[in-house]
């Protein structure tokens, strides 16, 4: 599986022909830059990268433009807020009245064909990216900051431009990560001086994903799922929470048709983008057996849940077929070669099964046996995923089934959720050290977007007040009482029963009798 992102042509595109250096002081340009500017705008781009110091001079030359042309600290005034491509009058006009927003345009529409042209090259050819933005010595040309600058320009920013700086920079950086071995070159580069850069431009990203808004995702996404082919970027965007961020984005109020949110207005994410996100998380996975910290951030964002939960909403195949795979990764991942450095209980493929079968994965992958597919990856990955579930499920107690869906947060009526099942088990609610915590968890899961998932925790509450001793106290001081209370005035009728239920059993000293 790959992907390949492009850059959509400028909504001032047709003007860039109608650009005179001549009359922009503003870029202090020599006439050996102009007279090179005009040589490349005259001849294929082929030519004017056949030669490697040509090469690296055009792209010095293009970065200068930029930096110049796109200002310290804000967008330009008017080219920056288009989101669509103008006719030609309409974008020559442009030229008189924002000719720096048409410029910037210009040098990151050229910087990113140069980048595109350079990646298409063999290994082993005179010119390449390598040769282009890196020095003698194997070091990144300065001039790059000039791409990261694009990224940070104040005020609402200028989304063409970001999105071809950040692609251009990935690209290059790309270039100078040891992971990606000589597949963009034959020669050595310093990849200290690409750490920076890549951290800053990873960082640029997380920000974004941030934002709970759809365009975020736009913006950056062409630019993270690149990235994610090179370790080095992997495991920068895990450790500033990249995971989590993804996660997030995956779950249902971004979900199209599928959303469960009926009161959101905001436009969900489209079957491309959910793709995208997917993929990013599965290559994340990859790196689950040789980094402590990934598996970690796993277990800890929820992207367990966010996968299953996409699976169950039934989207595209190919969502499907990604999804599946980064949960085979992490059902069969091991801590034996990167354990825990801090001595804490290793996170491995058993932890994540658990997280598995408490988010109901092991349902859905017996419907989905039943179906057809014609992707043959997809019919493996049931396979092996069907197999470990059931194996895993035959060595849990209920009381691990049972914890495992609270954790996970997907609760489902059925026999976990008892007057008999609390009868056996309310003493495990203590838990090891003795803190309530899923008592906590069960108490947070009141205040779930899912109707049915607040019933049911409100009647799980209830049963441990009843079956544990002094439970009516310990749920009390957990804050239960105040916080079902609101719930009995909900307007869905089954959260108002379960909710009073719940109240009474808390106060009344024999529900037994009076039930």
């Amino acid at each position: 599986m790959s992907l390949s992102a492009q850059l959509p042509p400028s909504p001032v595109s047709a003007a860039f022909h109608g650009i005179q250096w001549d009359p922009l002081d503003k870029l202090r340009l020599t006439k050996e830059e102009k007279l090179l500017l005009r040589s490349a705008e005259a001849n294929p781009l082929d030519y004017t990268l056949a030669d490697s110091r040509d090469a690296a001079a055009y792209a010095k030359i293009l970065l200068k433009v930029l930096g110049e042309s796109s200002g310290p600290s804000s967008p330009s005034s008017k080219v920056s807020h288009l989101k669509t491509q103008l006719p030609d009058a309409e974008a020559l006009q442009l030229l008189y009245v924002d000719a720096m927003g048409v410029v910037t345009h210009y040098a990151i529409t050229k910087l990113y064909e140069v980048v595109v042209c350079l990646r298409e090259k063999r290994e082993n050819a005179s010119v390449t990216i390598a040769t282009a933005f890196y020095n003698d010595n194997g070091v990144l040309i300065d001039e790059w900051r000039a791409l990261l600058r694009v990224l940070h320009l104040g005020g609402s920013g200028d989304s063409f431009a970001q999105r071809g700086a950040a692609l251009t920079l990935a690209y290059v950086l790309l270039a100078g990560c040891p992971s990606q071995g000589r597949k963009y070159s034959s020669r050595k580069l310093d990849f200290c001086a690409v750490e920076e850069p890549l951290s800053a431009l990873v960082a640029w990203i997380t920000s974004q994903l941030q934002s709970s808004a759809t365009s975020s995702l736009s913006l950056v996404t062409p630019t993270l799922t690149p990235l994610m082919s090179c370790t080095e970027a992997r495991l920068i965007f895990a450790s500033g929470g990249g995971i989590g961020y993804l996660s997030r984005h995956l779950r249902s109020k971004n979900m199209p048709a599928a959303s469960k949110s009926k009161k959101s207005k905001e436009k969900g994410a489209s079957v491309q983008q959910l793709y995208e996100l997917c993929f990013c998380l599965w290559t994340l996975t990859y790196e689950s057996d040789n980094a402590a910290g990934v598996r970690a951030a796993f277990a800890r964002d929820g992207a367990v849940k966010s996968l299953v939960e996409l699976i169950a909403s039934a989207p595209r195949e190919k969502v499907v077929r990604v999804s599946l795979s980064a949960l085979r990764n992490l059902a069969t991942c091991s801590a034996d070669t990167s354990p825990d450095a801090a001595g804490r209980k290793d996170i491995n493929g058993a932890v994540f099964l658990n997280d598995m079968i408490g988010c109901g994965l092991m349902k859905q992958v017996d419907l989905m046996k039943e179906r057809q597919w014609t992707d043959p990856d997809i019919v493996d990955d049931l396979d092996v995923l069907h197999k470990l579930l059931h194996e895993n499920y035959k060595e849990m107690s209920r009381w691990d089934v049972y914890r495992a869906e609270v954790e996970s947060g997907h609760l489902e009526w059925g026999i976990l959720h008892t007057e008999k099942f609390f009868k056996q088990n309310a003493r495990n609610m203590e838990g090891p050290d003795g803190d309530f915590n899923i008592l906590k968890l069960l108490i947070k899961l009141t205040a779930s977007p899912d109707e049915d998932v607040m019933s049911i925790a409100c009647y799980d509450i209830g049963e441990f007040v009843r079956h544990y001793p002094n439970g009516r106290a310990v749920a009390k001081k957990l804050g239960a009482k105040d916080i079902v209370m609101l719930l009995i005035e909900h307007g869905n009728a089954d959260v108002q029963r379960h909710a009073l239920q719940c109240v009474s059993k808390m106060m009344v000293q024999n529900w037994t009798a009076v039930h």
